[in-house]
């Protein structure tokens, strides 16, 4: 059947009208089973009109909450059936009482299952020895052609849609814009999609977690059960980003910079282990298990969902921007804000752009010698060059078949340093190879490669294949990739090995920018002489003073980990050793690095170089490079040195790897260690000698650098599938430190009144039964007035906290000395901190202060100038509300939960702008916040508005009379007048606006449908 969308205008008028006023109804998870129907074969054929219309009535006559349905399940669990081919399933140990609740949800399933639009396409999948695999909504059989031709990542989110097509939170109309993607994506359409899975790491879950155990305090002031508050889908978080390298060349160097670990974010940890047995649905990985994107493609992943008998495609929002590398698993996944994420594990949709899709072809194969690492910096400056931002890319070809698993991951971790959404690798014969590595069962496997096969997801390079199309088209031949590296300052500055030298004098010589540091030509050859712990010692410009085999993006790719194990052999063999003065580490992204290093024999070369394990975690990668020895540090700022640091990681940009390396190189592994046994990054190698061996003869790059051959051979011998299970199956166990960690039992938590890093946020605290309703704004001060490009940097609390700022009189208030204030990203869990660090960005330019730069504004009743804290907090306590007033893209850059979360707790009510970031806009939303655009061709200036007015926005005070997109009037008391358009931009929005959010918005739908 063909996929179209009859409904006359009137008609959806109609429903329109009708949904707003039966907003309280949710559709499923998209996990959820619920979407099964009886067999298709007793389905009769809909029209596409007549399943349209009859999908709206019912919707209408609905009463299910799948709130209320779907709380009851038993918890979901990792450590049993990780194995099995229902790996998604929930475990056997269900909560007391939950039996009744799991048949009414199954009776009520069974009632709703004529109800689903697509039920006819619902079929079963057999097993080749007879039986069933389960049952799966079936693309081929809609019978509509332009589904051959659509990419694979655009297949994943059409399942999606009609599994979880309700007609309210995603309608039939959705399903044929996918359908319909090369003539519906040029015209930027949004779409709602649901992932399969939530992904966190430690820094950005905490207010995650923070947010869920609120809830649950104000289901129990509502006189509801608190337990019901549990993530729909699973949720994995991982404890990666806390571990810092404060100790290393030292075989204990993993256990000590445990202990600092646990020393300095003790409260965090017990925050978070409590979240893992109070919750269900969720999975915490301790600290010093690996980094959350390695474990995720090694353990978590499941590629396709076999839940309660119903299968689907495996995808994944991360609270982190490097969830693609699960791309290269031909998993559908990327980063997001916080809020989006929240919305996710509570089963609601997101809204995103139907993206283009770029179509990047690979042919040929990589010379002997290049390594993965080299691909993906090419690939990232092809990419940049381009323009892939907001877009899918998708490779294909024959070259295919000549990357590994994880040099296809190694690609689609660095898809923000090229800018995509996705770099995704569709399913074939290799990704399977991989999962039986890994250790994932036969039977698992099997019913993968039946179900993407039956669904048209899995390419078959055997085959003859069919042409795609995609938004445009990229091409790489393999064999013309060579060495290189990528800096000093950006991921896409990729410098070929063999002009490494010239290019960096010509950075020297260059005005600072991202290729210049203007050093004078006179001072290009200073020598910083030192003595290092009593041995001489000496740095000059480009010496390297970090080098680092860090991140995810390379650690889980075992070709270029055993290559720098290589490397170190040859080169102690040889006699060639790394100066001390030299920070090395080694921080795997799993425990099955450590493994496969041990088996090889290789770790012990490394230990000679100093590359000793320093922990698992991101490290350096995340700027957690620890200290640099003092007298290395006094030597590069004495003499104005500029220093680098050689990292195997994915970003280098200025002060972020470390604050006294201003140059900063992404390299593979192997030649991490290269240019940590040269000492610096003016060397040609190709013409000059790394060092003198044992013998006194100059050694050469080509000396120590292994072949191809070489490296797959160690691969092969000491890569086993037995690492993987040993590893993944005691990966929950955790360890001493975390196992002693003493935490409170209960549903819901003890917060500590004398926490600076956990606070009981205040979203919920008036909260009643009944949703206070749409509203409008009267007599509202501007707290803000902005030009264009505000962004996300601009409003979320980021970085270190100022001594003199607002955050930091709270902390030094409640007992915090100032060497303990810890940066922003630490305290995400306290609110009071990050109110008070909103707008606190040292950067912003507010119009009010009439060309001061900094964080204050002005109290327009008393003309005070405060900082941005100080006035919200005197506008709220005198009863004001108030709005910003903003230019074009406002809140554009990387999402950001505080930076909608923030706003609101100042007591902002509507952000007026020119046009607004697509994410940052539907999360203001979902905090309760209106969004308003000035109309084309207008803006504060144009309308003469200064910000010392009070406004006045006219919106109906009933749900039911406000449209998505409609116009308002917005007055001002100096008798100003205009029209602005309210940026509710769908159903969905206007019912979290009606509850005040979305938050308050699922704790009622709990509290009615129970």
């Amino acid at each position: 059947m063909y996929i179209k969308g009859s409904a006359s205008a009137a008609s959806s008028l109609l429903r329109r009208a009708s949904r707003a006023r039966n907003v309280s109804s949710l559709s499923p998870s998209s996990s959820s089973p619920a979407l099964a129907s009886p067999s298709p074969a007793a389905a009769p054929k809909l029209s596409p009109a007549s399943s349209l219309n009859g999908s709206y009535r019912h919707q209408q006559q609905r009463s299910l909450s799948f709130y209320s349905a779907v709380r009851s399940l038993p918890r979901w669990s990792h450590g049993v059936n990780w194995l099995s081919s229902r790996g998604g399933s929930p475990s056997a140990h269900a909560r007391a009482g939950a039996i009744p609740a799991i048949e009414q949800f199954q009776r009520k399933i069974a009632s709703m299952a004529t109800e689903h639009p697509f039920k006819e396409i619902f079929t079963s999948l057999p097993k080749p020895g007879g039986g069933e695999f389960g049952k799966f909504y079936s693309l081929p059989a809609l019978n509509d052609p332009r589904i051959e031709k659509l990419p694979y990542s655009i297949r994943i989110l059409l399942e999606s849609a009609i599994r979880n097509c309700d007609n309210f939170q995603v309608t039939k109309e959705d399903v044929e814009k996918i359908a319909d993607w090369e003539n519906s994506s040029p015209k930027q359409v949004e779409i709602p999609f649901k992932p399969a899975r939530v992904l966190l790491q430690d820094f950005t879950g905490v207010p995650a977690v923070v947010d869920l155990a609120s809830m649950r305090d104000a289901m129990a002031n509502l006189g509801s059960d608190p337990s019901k508050i549990n993530p729909l889908v699973p949720v994995d978080l991982v404890i990666d980003h806390s571990v810092q390298v404060d100790v290393t060349r030292s075989e204990n160097a993993v256990q000590a910079n445990m202990e600092l670990e646990f020393q300095r974010n003790k409260e965090r940890f017990a925050f978070l282990k409590w979240g893992s047995t109070a919750f269900d649905n969720m999975l915490v990985v301790p600290p010093g298990s690996g980094i959350v994107h390695q474990v995720n493609l090694e353990y978590l992943g499941r590629v396709v969902f076999n839940k309660d008998g119903v299968m689907y495609p495996d995808s994944v929002v991360g609270t982190d921007s490097h969830t693609t590398m699960i791309d290269g698993l031909g998993v559908a996944g990327w980063g997001v804000g916080g809020i989006e994420a929240e919305a996710a594990m509570l089963g609601q949709p997101m809204s995103m752009v139907l993206p283009g899709v770029v179509g990047f072809k690979l042919s040929g194969k990589l010379r002997n010698g290049v390594t993965a690492t080299d691909l993906v910096l090419t690939v990232t400056q092809m990419l940049r060059k381009h323009g892939v931002v907001g877009k899918f890319v998708e490779f294909y070809g024959g070259g295919m078949s000549e990357l590994s698993l994880a040099d296809r991951a190694t690609i689609a971790n660095m898809s923000p340093e090229y800018g995509a959404t996705m770099g995704f690798f569709p399913v074939d014969h290799v990704t399977l190879k991989y999962l039986k590595l890994t250790g994932r069962s036969d039977e698992t496997v099997s019913m993968i490669e039946a179900y993407l096969r039956a669904n048209k997801m899995f390419v078959d390079y055997n085959e003859p294949q069919l042409e795609r199309v995609y938004s445009s088209y990229l091409q790489l031949d393999l064999s013309e990739v060579e060495p290189c590296i990528s800096g000093p300052k950006r991921p896409h500055d990729r410098v070929p090995l063999r002009e490494m030298k010239s290019d960096w004098h010509s950075c020297l010589d260059n005005k600072v920018g991202f290729k210049g540091f203007a050093i004078p030509k006179e001072s290009q050859g200073k020598v910083a002489k030192f003595s290092f712990h009593g041995q001489p010692a000496e740095l000059k410009h480009g010496s390297v003073v970090i080098a680092a085999i860090t991140s995810c993006t390379n650690t889980s790719n075992p070709s270029v980990m055993l290559g720098a194990g290589l490397v170190a052999k040859k080169a102690h063999e040889l006699g060639l050793k790394v100066k001390p003065w030299v920070k090395t580490s080694l921080a795997p992204g799993s425990g099955v690095v450590t493994k496969y290093l041990l088996e090889s024999g290789l770790q012990e070369y490394l230990n000679h170089q100093g590359f000793n394990i320093v922990g698992y975690g991101c490290t350096t990668c995340i700027g957690n490079s620890g200290e640099i020895d003092e007298a290395v540090g006094a030597a590069i700022t004495e003499n104005d040195i500029v220093a680098s640091a050689v990292l195997s990681g994915n970003r280098n940009f200025e002060g972020r790897v470390h604050a006294l390396t201003r140059a900063n190189y992404l390299a593979s592994p192997p030649l991490v260690v290269a240019y940590a046994l040269a000492g610096t990054v003016d060397i040609d190698f190709e013409k000059e000698p790394i060092g003198k061996g044992k013998d006194g003869k100059d050694v050469y790059f080509r000396d120590i650098w292994p072949s191809t051959e070489e490296v797959a051979q160690a691969v092969q011998s000491s890569v086993l599938p037995e690492m993987f299970k040993s590893t993944y199956q005691s990966i929950t166990k955790g360890n001493p430190m975390w196992n002693q960690l003493a935490v409170p039992t209960g549903s819901s938590y003890s917060w500590d009144p004398n926490s600076t890093y956990i606070h009981d946020p205040p979203y919920f605290k008036s909260m009643t039964l009944d949703p206070p309703g749409a509203h409008g704004v009267k007599d509202a001060y501007c707290l803000l007035n902005f030009g264009d490009s505000i962004t996300t940097d601009h409003i979320s609390p980021a970085g270190s906290i100022h001594k003199d700022s607002p955050a930091a009189k709270f902390l030094l208030d409640h007992g915090v000395d100032r060497k303990d204030f810890n940066s922003y990203g630490s305290r995400r869990g306290n609110d009071e901190i990050m109110a008070r660090g909103t707008f606190a960005n040292i950067r912003i330019v507010n119009k009010l202060l009439k060309g001061e730069v900094g964080p204050k504004t002005v109290h327009i009743p008393t003309g005070e100038k405060l900082y941005v804290f100080d006035a919200a907090s005197k506008y709220k306590k005198e009863g004001q509300d108030t709005i910003i007033l903003a230019g074009a893209e406002y809140g554009s850059g990387s999402s950001r939960d505080w930076a909608a979360k923030g706003p609101m707790l100042l007591g902002v009510k509507a952000v007026i702008a020119k046009s607004f970031e697509r994410i940052h806009r539907s999360n203001l939303v979902g905090m309760g916040i209106i969004p308003l655009c000035f109309k084309a061709g207008e803006d504060a200036d144009s309308l003469g508005l200064t910000g010392h007015e009070r406004y006045t926005i006219d919106l109906p005070s009933s749900i039911s009379d406000i449209r998505p997109g409609q116009d308002v009037t917005v007055t001002t008391d100096n008798g100003k007048s205009f029209t602005c358009t309210v940026r509710f931009d769908t159903e969905v929005e206007l019912a979290y606006f009606d509850h005040g959010g979305i938050l308050p918005y699922v704790i009622r739908n709990l509290m009615k449908k129970q």
